[in-house]
């Protein structure tokens, strides 16, 4: 007797990354770019001279606190004006806006839309990193000019910004979703500037700081956006950035995975 044989057909898996639902994802993305444009453009420019009034407002401050400005110290502070301009996007304007979404309802109906989580979550972090880049150039210009400083910029400012910028931004979110209650973001976000610009060792050396707080920043991020940033605008001044970058991209990580545990629990 012959052996009964037997004939499998071949298994078709679906592939999450077809074309047609890159397609998809990307119309979405573009829909929701859009989407997130028409609610930001009307306070852009505020927003810009916010962050610009800010840098240049914290660079002519620093100023004052030392009785001699050396190279040295012009230096810190020039390259570190970039982060000080970059805080206020993150950590202030998204928990706002999504606040005043919050109250006005319009919260609730972006995150029912039948479009993918990612493509809405993707599209808001592309954008207002984006939109944080101009106000944080026009700082280090005019601290450039006030100071006289001469940069040395890399290639490594062009990571160095966008991943402090994403990280700020996607921390940002991250807070603002988790916590429905608008006043209790705002009193965070007031409260993290307070820390920033006081605390952190952003225009001076971390070494200045005690041992203790100096510990502290290790974990925190903004130590670590002014470490990159500088590294990006000088040569030689900062060494060994890897964990820097590692630090921040775990931040930026952290951000974006509350954003999207929140938005998935609400879809």
């Amino acid at each position: 007797m012959n052996p009964q044989q037997t004939t499998t057909a071949p298994t078709t898996v679906a592939h999450p990354l077809t074309t047609p639902a890159r397609t998809a994802w990307l119309r979405a993305f573009a829909l929701s770019l859009r989407w997130e444009w028409g609610g930001a453009r009307q306070w852009a420019a505020m927003m810009v001279v916010i962050q610009f009034m800010m840098g240049v407002g914290m660079a002519i401050m620093y100023g004052f606190f030392y009785p001699e400005i050396t190279p040295t110290t012009a230096l810190y502070i020039t390259t570190g004006i970039p982060t000080l301009a970059l805080i206020p996007m993150g950590f202030i304007m998204i928990p706002g806006g999504v606040g005043e979404q919050r109250t006005n309802g319009s919260f609730d109906f972006v995150w029912s839309l039948p479009i993918p989580r990612s493509a809405q979550i993707s599209a808001m972090f592309a954008l207002y990193t984006i939109l944080s880049l101009p106000g944080t150039l026009l700082a280090l210009l005019v601290a450039t000019w006030r100071y006289d400083v001469s940069l040395e910029v890399s290639w490594l400012i062009v990571p160095a910004v966008l991943l402090a910028a994403l990280m700020a931004v996607s921390v940002g979110a991250g807070m603002a979703f988790a916590i429905a209650n608008p006043m209790i973001t705002n009193l965070i976000s007031n409260a993290l500037v307070f820390v920033v610009l006081l605390f952190s060792p952003i225009v001076y050396p971390a070494s200045n700081l005690p041992t203790w707080l100096l510990r502290t920043h290790e974990v925190l991020p903004f130590h670590h956006m002014a470490q990159v940033i500088r590294a990006g605008l000088t040569d030689g001044v900062v060494t060994g950035t890897t964990t820097s970058f590692l630090v921040l991209a775990a931040w930026a990580t952290a951000g974006a995975a509350i954003t999207g545990w929140v938005a998935h629990r609400r879809g």
